[in-house]
């Protein structure tokens, strides 16, 4: 048989329930890529161990009726994995190894799959590079030195290397579509709720959502399905029936309305990018969806109302690192409070410090009305401008990124630059909305380019359909060469 990674997993899966193919020769071949992408830097740490005497256990017994039968999966280092070291990508944690499972890695086990490995992310999910990370950047399969995007990056850049067959990220203004669209794969970002947060380490709360990346929107379909849930241990999850995403799973989207707001085109985007997004109504409207012309008015405020909003929530969210309960401690300081100062300015990274300085800022005392309330005030007017959008149409489509993959330390000392990056996907946060990224294209570099599909509240399965549907029609192949097993 040729590379069984080269596979999508909906294929993985067939072969194994097929008994075309063992558990064990699939973890073998992810765990032989693995050690051949040691350049990438995309992993963290590397479970080999537990991962080949899973697929063992497996064989001798499998279970053919779960939804990921065998499958070795690496995740994001920002999942609670119980007796398996969990950092999100800080020296704060750099030894951390929970005694608990988070709920989503908990479904995927009992769905069949077990753990390969921890994959790298920025530093708290903070960033938009992946270069904030303490265990250093990482690199994008599709071209050396460039960004695979942040901060899911070693979550994109090892699905796109095919170092695991599928992963899961997290998702707080884009960390899923966009390294997704930097890497030509697929991320879904779901509705605020549907996937538990229990277990996860808090960026901000009111913003964090799960989702799966992966190879094709039938494999996304899957992961979701497999991940998301009702959890009474998240006071934010929703309760309701578990939808089977994968077998209502259809290309037929004839008289579906779609979205195109104008307030998406921004000054300074390439051509390309608005190239892509003309075919990407061209394929909607030849598969028999109808396009329509909306404003979302309060769009332009989306990006200063996310950075007052996650700052704040994360400043109050890392308070619980002081070198105390666990984690990093400062060996320095004569007493508690030095202790305390020591302990957070060495074990927390420039960019999280940043956010951290902003949040206590814009929660202080003085500052809280004018900052943080209004910034709460205008992200219900963002949630409004939707509301009344899916009144006229059942789905959104904007450009994901306003470019391709940057090459790595171009932006790292301008924050402004980089936080721009977000300007597409952080509004769907706000509006707790789903979204997906799905590769379409190419720029004049070859670097891929994604175009994003928003719907309405709990309106995964339109997402997935159109996805489907724009998957088919553009025909993007990825082409990686593998350089970094030269």
């Amino acid at each position: 048989m040729s590379d069984i990674t080269n596979n999508s997993l909906t294929e993985i899966v067939d072969l194994i329930k097929k008994k075309e193919i063992k558990s064990e020769e699939v973890t073998n071949a992810y765990i032989e890529n693995v050690k051949k992408g040691k350049k990438l830097n995309s992993f963290i740490t590397e479970s080999f161990d537990n991962a080949l005497t899973q697929s063992k256990i497996f064989d001798a017994k499998p279970n053919y009726e779960s939804l990921l039968p065998g499958i070795p999966l690496a995740v994001k280092d920002l999942f609670c994995t119980s007796g398996v070291r969990t950092t999100a990508g800080s020296k704060m944690l750099e030894n951390f190894v929970p005694t608990y499972e988070s709920t989503i890695t908990s479904n995927l086990w009992s769905e069949g799959a077990f753990l390969l490995g921890k994959l790298n992310c920025d530093e708290y999910a903070m960033g938009s590079s992946n270069e904030t990370s303490f265990f250093g950047n990482v690199i994008n399969p599709v071209k050396e030195n460039t960004v695979p995007g942040g901060s899911s990056g070693g979550s994109a850049s090892a699905l796109a290397a095919h170092l695991t067959p599928a992963t899961i990220g997290t998702d707080t203004g884009g960390s899923i579509r966009q390294p997704a669209s930097f890497t030509g794969t697929v991320g879904l970002k779901p509705t605020y709720g549907l996937c538990s947060r229990w277990g996860i380490v808090a960026f901000a709360s009111s913003l964090d959502q799960a989702g799966p990346m992966t190879k094709t929107v039938s494999d996304c379909a899957l992961m979701l399905e497999a991940m998301s849930g009702f959890d009474p241990k998240d006071s934010t999850s929703i309760d309701r029936k578990k939808e089977n995403y994968s077998k209502k799973l259809t290309h037929n989207i004839k008289g579906l309305k779609i979205g195109i707001p104008k307030e998406y085109r921004v000054d300074g985007m390439p051509n390309e990018i608005e190239e892509l997004w003309e075919k990407g109504k061209k394929i909607l409207k030849e598969e028999g969806a109808e396009i329509i012309d909306i404003s979302l008015p309060h769009t332009e405020y989306a990006l200063p109302t996310y950075y007052i909003v996650a700052p704040a929530e994360a400043s109050s969210n890392l308070a619980r690192y002081d070198g105390v309960k666990y984690g990093f401690r400062s060996p320095n300081g004569s007493n508690l409070i030095e202790m305390y100062e020591n302990t957070r300015s060495e074990g927390f990274g420039d960019e999280v410090k940043r956010r951290i300085l902003i949040g206590t800022y814009v929660l202080s005392s003085g500052y809280y009305d004018a900052y943080y309330i209004k910034a709460q005030k205008v992200r219900q007017l963002i949630k409004t401008d939707f509301d009344n959008a899916f009144t006229k149409v059942d789905a959104i489509l904007t450009p994901s990124t306003p470019s391709s993959a940057f090459k790595i330390g171009e932006k790292k000392d301008d924050p402004i630059s980089m936080y721009l990056n977000d300007i597409f996907t952080v509004p769907a946060n706000l509006a707790g909305i789903p979204a997906v990224s799905v590769p379409i294209g190419r720029d004049k570099n070859n670097l891929p380019l994604g175009l994003q599909l928003i719907g309405k509240p709990l309106g995964e399965q339109t997402l997935l359909n159109l996805a489907l549907s724009m998957e088919r029609k553009s025909n993007f192949k990825q082409n990686i060469i593998k350089w970094w097993e030269k």
